[in-house]
């Protein structure tokens, strides 16, 4: 049998790739329209690049070596580099709640909006016919003047209807209670009347005439039918503004330059609750990892002392917390600390006559959270030093106890010198963790209590990444400019933290 020219290659281990890249760039290619359609050319773009820079890696003969670590550079340039670049772009804009639309869309907006005329009003009937429904329009004016419209379906409804005076209108009449019912369908047509008139729904019984609320002026000003007022596009502030100064919403986004990062160091109202809050973010970290370090090396002495009997109790026992989802646990101290109705306090009241108000004092919420951060995270510190204390031979300790060594002279000259080199990379690690540690404030605090001379949402026991995600996503309007330049700020701050923090370590290694 004759095999087609070409038929082999494609029936080949080549025919097959070829296919699987084809469907892949098709895929990748309707994402990218889709997403043009939609308005976001940066995710368009990066989409249409990394796919082609992929197409030719995995097709091209010269490109070879790159298959093995394109996946992890397309790992990190999409949800790394990209994030990145997207949120310092965002940082130069004023991109808020009131901010949120490119300024076509806006003007666009407003030259939709509409108000009643006046000039027109016409009582309303509904009849229907089986899936079918007509209007029919009369004249307030004059009741010999009627107009209805042709059949419409409520599943398939026209944006525009046309409305005559011969149209006849068949089924039955409808009540009120039915065209209560159908108002949400109802307000959504456009009757158009035979002089080219619009007719929109101005109420339950009526409907009215609408006319333009803005027309376009010169230099993409917009000029008010009603009253005459001129709004003049202010592309510094990102609103319509009249000649009095009045702001007119939605706003549209504006490239604002350094303002936001000016905003950060300069504006009282962000610049102090600012700098309080990064001070407790690294305090909160250290003490966070210095208090578990310490509680988790004392235990891991303490579960491996040989006199202690059926210490792998004990070692279960204390490792338990760390199997427990932080969330829950987290949840469960809130409980705990409870002011009112918290075991804690019902405990110290009985003993000591105290009820300390754990969630509105600043340093009584900040004691809670390293109390409940280190019951979190001593089972982590505990499991590492375990390990490293076995390493540390016992020849060392019997010297010492010949020389009569007590344990703590063991503690500080030989378990912590020889454990804290290979621990420093971790404590790091655990550092960074609790820098960013969200989840643990979110849920217990939630940021609280709110400090009183804050311009934006800001609270005592906020760290950045808490205080960030107030401004962008809270409940008190969102600032997104606002918290992608505190972003930037964070980035470069860790960069510092980690570039010093690995120095150091160097540095101690070298030793």
């Amino acid at each position: 049998m004759k095999q087609p020219q070409g038929a082999g290659g494609v029936l080949s281990g080549n025919g097959l790739k070829w296919a699987l890249v084809a469907g892949i760039d098709i895929a990748l290619l309707y994402i990218v329209t889709m997403m043009y359609a939609q308005g976001e050319i940066a995710f368009a773009l990066v989409i249409l690049l990394l796919g082609s820079i992929g197409t030719w890696v995995f097709t091209s003969e010269k490109a070879y070596n790159f298959r093995y670590v394109y996946p992890s550079l397309l790992g990190v340039i999409l949800f790394v580099v990209f994030p990145l670049i997207y949120t310092v772009n965002i940082a130069f804009t004023n991109y808020s709640s009131t901010n949120l639309l490119p300024f076509e869309r806006v003007k666009q907006i407003h030259l939709d909006k509409t108000y009643s005329s006046g000039e027109e009003k016409f009582a309303l009937s509904l009849y229907q016919h089986n899936d079918a429904y007509q209007l029919q329009l009369t004249s307030k004016q004059n009741n010999d003047e009627a107009y209805t419209t042709e059949a419409f379906s409520v599943a398939q409804l026209p944006a525009a209807i046309s409305a005559n005076k011969s149209t006849i209108a068949e089924g039955d009449k409808l009540t009120m209670r039915d065209v209560i019912k159908l108002r949400g369908d109802l307000s959504q047509l456009t009757v158009m009347l035979p002089n080219q008139s619009e007719l929109v729904m101005t109420s339950l019984r009526e409907f009215g005439s609408m006319a333009p609320l803005f027309k376009e002026g010169d230099n993409q000003s917009l000029i008010n039918n009603q009253t005459g007022d001129v709004y003049q596009p202010d592309h510094a502030t990102g609103f319509y503004m009249s000649q009095d100064g009045e702001r007119m919403a939605p706003g549209f986004t504006v490239y604002v330059g350094w303002d936001n990062f000016v905003r950060v160091l300069t504006d009282p109202g962000i610049q102090g609750p600012f700098w309080k809050i990064l001070g407790w973010t690294v305090t909160h970290a250290g003490l966070t990892v210095l208090f578990t370090l310490i509680i988790g090396l004392m235990l891991a002495c303490l579960v491996q002392w040989e006199p202690l009997k059926e210490s792998g109790i004990y070692r279960v026992l204390l490792i338990l917390p760390y199997a427990v989802p932080a969330f829950i646990s987290i949840l469960i101290f809130r409980g705990l600390f409870n002011q009112n109705f918290g075991e804690i306090n019902m405990v110290l009241n009985s003993l000591f006559g105290i009820s300390p108000e754990w969630f509105t004092n600043e340093y009584l919420a900040k004691a809670m959270i390293l109390i409940v951060n280190c019951w979190l995270g001593y089972p982590y510190m505990m499991i590492l030093t375990m390990g490293l204390l076995k390493a540390i031979p016992e020849d060392l300790y019997e010297a010492s106890a010949i020389d009569g060594a007590n344990p703590l002279h063991n503690l500080r000259h030989i378990t912590v010198p020889m454990i804290i080199k290979p621990l420093i990379p971790l404590l790091i690690a655990s550092f960074a963790f609790n820098f960013n540690n969200f989840v643990l404030i979110n849920l217990l605090t939630g940021g609280g209590p709110n400090l009183i001379d804050a311009s934006t949402p800001a609270g005592a026991t906020d760290i950045l990444v808490s205080y960030t995600f107030r401004i962008a996503f809270g409940s008190y309007g969102q600032d997104y400019g606002l918290a992608s330049a505190i972003a930037g700020l964070i980035f470069v701050i860790v960069g510092v933290i980690a570039w010093a923090n690995l120095k150091a370590t160097s540095k101690l290694q070298e030793q």
